[in-house]
This record gives structure tokens, C-alpha cells and sequence, in this order.
């Protein structure tokens, strides 16, 4: 496994910085979400690359992505030195069934979308990944802008709560995460971790410090309850 647990993720980061910033307050794992299907990109791959390259040895990048082909995603992956990946879009079980079986290396994150489909559809599809992938992230789908990510907006905890209880894998918690909700999040959905994207950003788009450090505080505290 290549996370820990509790797993706490911030995504989204426009520079080197940024970057730095979220590793010196302590966030361990750092989402990078390129080749999306709806928002725009913060960083180019390039970018995004180089930025991996200096990132200190105890922050892990996660490659947060709508690529639905495996040797895109397998070439991502190298491209960008960086062994996890979150399926965040639609993908066929023979590009996962691909996927895991050219790289068993790679750690798989496949997303949960809740708002998407119905319940029904969205347990049956947790059933048909379960066996492909290596972890689940939960998300809220945006009925008004139809995105299935950083939409800032929050979902049914109920849905999330079932999903842990019905998985054998971990489930992160992701969909409208900031420093007043996660606690409380976290106490009812009890998931093996969670995310924030929009959550702790400022009004100008960029990562807040102080949302950051309030986030991480919150988000252990919540941990810390739930054991």
C-alpha cells in the first residue's frame, strides 16, 4: 500500500511555492489534477513534473486525472515520476483490468461520484472496481455545472457513511471539505481519509495557510475521535 492512513490530501497547486508552502505546513499527500473534463488545469504536466522532482521525500504527489485509457495513464504516471494515481472520470473495467495488470505498482484511487447516478448504479459500480482498484474517494456531482470535482459542494454523508461500511477498501472523503465541516465529516462518514481542494483556498483562487492549518487540525481531530 502506498498510503497511510489517515490519509489527508490537499489538491490543487498553481506553483513550486504553493507547493512548498503546503509541505512545510505539513501535508503529506498533494494532488495534482491534469487532463480534466471539465475545470481547467492549474499547472501544465510539465509543470506539474517539476515540481514533483523537488518535492521533499515524505510528500507524495497524487495524479488526480480524466484520462480513461490505461497506457495514457501508465504514460502520465512516468512522465510525471509519481506512483498514484485518482481515476476521477468514467473508465471502462478493461482499461482498469489493462492498467493493473501492466503496472502493479501503480496505487489506484477510483472515484465514487455521488449525485451522478443513482444509488443503485453507484454501489454496483464500487462492486465492479473493488477487485481492479486500491482505494475509493467519494465526490459530489454538480447538477447545475455538471462537474464531478471541486465543485466546493457538499453531498448525502449518508451515501459516504454506506460506502465505507460496504467496502473492504479504504474510502477518502472528498466534496465541499473545509476547516468547519471535516471534523464533523469525518465523525459521521468515518472514512480511511479525506480531501480538500476548493475548501481551503482564499478568494483569489490561491491555497490559504491559515484555512490549511485549520483544516489539517480539524481533520486530526476527527481522526483522533473515530479510533
Amino acid at each position: 500500500m502506498k498510503i497511510n492512513l489517515p490519509f489527508i490530501q490537499i489538491a490543487g497547486v498553481h506553483s513550486l511555492e504553493e507547493a512548498q508552502m503546503l509541505a512545510d505546513l505539513g501535508v503529506k499527500y498533494i494532488g495534482f489534477p491534469l487532463r480534466l473534463d471539465f475545470n481547467k488545469e492549474d499547472i501544465s504536466e510539465e509543470k506539474a513534473s517539476r515540481i514533483i522532482s523537488i518535492l521533499p521525500d515524505n510528500v507524495k504527489p497524487i495524479l488526480i486525472t480524466y484520462e480513461d485509457r490505461a497506457d495514457e495513464i501508465i504514460n502520465m504516471c512516468d512522465m510525471l515520476n509519481c506512483s498514484n494515481v485518482q481515476i476521477h472520470g468514467v473508465i471502462l473495467i478493461d482499461q482498469l483490468r489493462k492498467l493493473r495488470k501492466k503496472r502493479k505498482d501503480i496505487f489506484i484511487i477510483k472515484s465514487l461520484v455521488v449525485g451522478r447516478s443513482s444509488n443503485e448504479i453507484l454501489y454496483r459500480n464500487m462492486r465492479r472496481y473493488e477487485p481492479l482498484v486500491d482505494a475509493f474517494i467519494t465526490d459530489t456531482y454538480d447538477l447545475v455545472s455538471g462537474a464531478s470535482g471541486a465543485t466546493g459542494k457538499t453531498h448525502d454523508l449518508n451515501i459516504s457513511a454506506d460506502i465505507v461500511k460496504l467496502s473492504s477498501l479504504p474510502v477518502i472523503l472528498a466534496g465541499g471539505l473545509n476547516k468547519d465541516n471535516v471534523k464533523e465529516a469525518i465523525i459521521k462518514v468515518r472514512p480511511g481519509g479525506v480531501d480538500s481542494h476548493t475548501g481551503v483556498e482564499g478568494i483569489d483562487g490561491f491555497k490559504n495557510p491559515e484555512k490549511i492549518q485549520s483544516f489539517l487540525s480539524e481533520a486530526a481531530s476527527g481522526f483522533d475521535a473515530i479510533k
